[in-house]
């Protein structure tokens, strides 16, 4: 029986030759004052049902691995969110589509606690876009903590 072997040694590696290949963390903090609004953000009203946070930017070429939502004090209760990114030019692209929620749905961000990403796709954006966070249920109306932390391989651009 023959032993197949594919060479994907440094396949779309991008940054030059290093051992440690060029996966990162990009940390996202969302903190909300006692009003219920976003801290250090463009809007002073109180975070409602459907809103979408804008959380920051990812890079054109970053393969989308992994998110973690840490809730280190929740929002009000059953407030949840859906984690996911939209495109910077707001345009679809066809073979990676928009996905607002592409981490998941329905987390929970009233309770402390670590909630891991639950998609199941493996994408490559083609182009720089935004993660974004939108909330469901209900209104927040207290001060909370929470961090976002995505995890991929910086390939370049295509």
């Amino acid at each position: 029986m023959a032993t197949v072997k594919i060479n994907q040694f440094r396949t779309r590696q991008f940054g030059g030759v290093s051992p440690f290949g060029n996966v990162t963390s990009l940390l996202f903090v969302l903190a909300t004052l006692a009003n219920g609004s976003v801290s250090n953000s463009d809007s002073a009203v109180a975070l409602a049902a459907g809103d979408v946070v804008d959380l920051g930017p990812l890079p054109e070429g970053m393969r989308l691995e992994d998110a973690s939502v840490f809730v280190t004090t929740g929002m009000t209760a059953t407030i949840t969110g859906s984690l996911g990114f939209k495109y910077e030019d707001g345009v679809d692209d066809a073979a990676v589509p928009q996905d607002a929620a592409y981490f998941g749905s329905g987390i929970d961000l009233a309770a402390a606690g670590r909630k891991r990403a639950t998609g199941s796709k493996l994408v490559r954006l083609p182009k720089p876009a935004r993660l974004i966070l939108t909330t469901a249920v209900a209104a927040n109306a207290k001060a909370s903590d929470v961090k976002v932390i995505v995890q991929g391989e910086l390939t370049g651009p295509a």
